[in-house]
């Protein structure tokens, strides 16, 4: 059995999880009798097999009232491409602990590509004493940074293999000479929180600049979204998940990032950086006091404004019910302008 020391352990919620014993077992004549007669898995064909361990805390990915789509690729999809690449999808099978039906059935096309086997999964309580015996037994996923993977394994074998799997059409950008059309820019419409406001303006300004402009949400249908996403040549997206979704972008493709008040921080590290990994170019527009909502709800020289990092001392849930969930922006369009210049810039330069 081999453990990956690369993924953290939620040593704390490991309680919450159905058991499971993982033995090394002898080669003994008798004991292979034993094992032959009572386990029916015990000439599995499959050799190498990861076990792929979906813990059960709070907010998991998984188990969250509002499936995130940051979270399904960071915490999983990724982690998951890393640990199995080694090995062929026909040799490699996925045995679950606990897992969401819904998961499994948004992300089917990636995880038939990468095993081609059923997954087993071991929360059954019908099977709860049946025993599986494998040659090989992966504990745990492979994990590095959000939205990214080691620099030996650059994340764009990762979209690459997104665009294969979801048999994508652009690969890379065109040029505008190629294009024979306006380069596309999608700005992705949020319904709940951090709303652009004047969605609309912006993309008027988009298409007075040059642009063919959509707005548009984010579907549930992970096949459709990619296709979507794919065709387009800029995204422009508040701070959010939906932002996850320019893995589906090709490269040299630009993400343009709106940063609300007090999410600057976690915009570099959850998009930033990891666009720039994908080969996407990076722009980033900072929301001012007069531009975020919460200058409706606190003074303009509030302790919200001035010492944002205070309130992350307070606890996640009130830095988050204040910054995200209750925050929408409108910005000044003479300003972002200016980034949707250098985006058509970048795009046909």
């Amino acid at each position: 059995m081999e453990h990956d020391q690369d993924l953290p352990l939620f040593k704390d919620k490991l309680s919450m999880t159905p058991p499971m014993i993982i033995k090394n077992l002898t080669n003994s004549r008798s004991q292979n009798h034993n094992e032959q007669h009572h386990n029916p898995h015990n000439h599995h064909p499959i050799k190498p097999s990861p076990l792929y361990p979906l813990l059960r805390h709070p907010g998991h990915p998984l188990l969250h009232r509002r499936p995130n789509v940051f979270h399904h690729f960071s915490d999983v999809l990724i982690p998951l491409f890393l640990t199995s690449r080694e090995f062929r999808p026909n040799s490699v099978a996925f045995l679950v602990v606990d897992t969401s039906p819904d998961f499994i059935s948004k992300y089917k096309l990636i995880l038939n590509a990468l095993s081609h086997h059923e997954i087993i999964k071991t929360n059954n309580n019908n099977n709860e004493n049946e025993v599986l015996c494998f040659q090989r037994v992966i504990a745990g996923l492979r994990s590095h940074n959000d939205l990214a993977l080691p620099p030996k394994n650059p994340i764009t074998d990762f979209t690459a293999f997104l665009r294969e799997t979801y048999s994508l059409e652009k690969d890379l950008i065109d040029t505008c000479e190629k294009k024979g059309r306006r380069p596309r820019l999608l700005l992705v419409s949020r319904e709940e929180t951090r709303r652009l406001r004047n969605e609309r303006e912006v993309a008027k300004l988009a298409r007075e600049i040059g642009f063919e402009a959509s707005v548009r949400g984010i579907g549930l249908e992970d096949a459709l979204v990619a296709r979507m996403v794919n065709a387009f040549d800029v995204m422009v997206a508040v701070h959010g998940a939906g932002i996850t979704n320019m893995v589906y972008l090709p490269e040299r493709a630009v993400l343009v990032q709106i940063v609300p008040i007090g999410l600057v921080g976690l915009g570099r590290v959850f998009y930033e950086e990891p666009s720039k990994g994908m080969n996407l170019r990076y722009l980033e527009y900072r929301v001012s006091v007069e531009e975020s909502s919460l200058s409706e709800r606190y003074g303009v020289g509030d302790e919200v404004f001035r010492n944002t990092s205070s309130f992350k001392e307070k606890g996640w849930g009130v830095f988050k019910s204040i910054y995200m969930e209750n925050q929408d922006v409108s910005v000044d369009l003479v300003k972002f302008r200016r980034v949707l210049v250098e985006a058509m810039e970048l795009v046909c330069g």
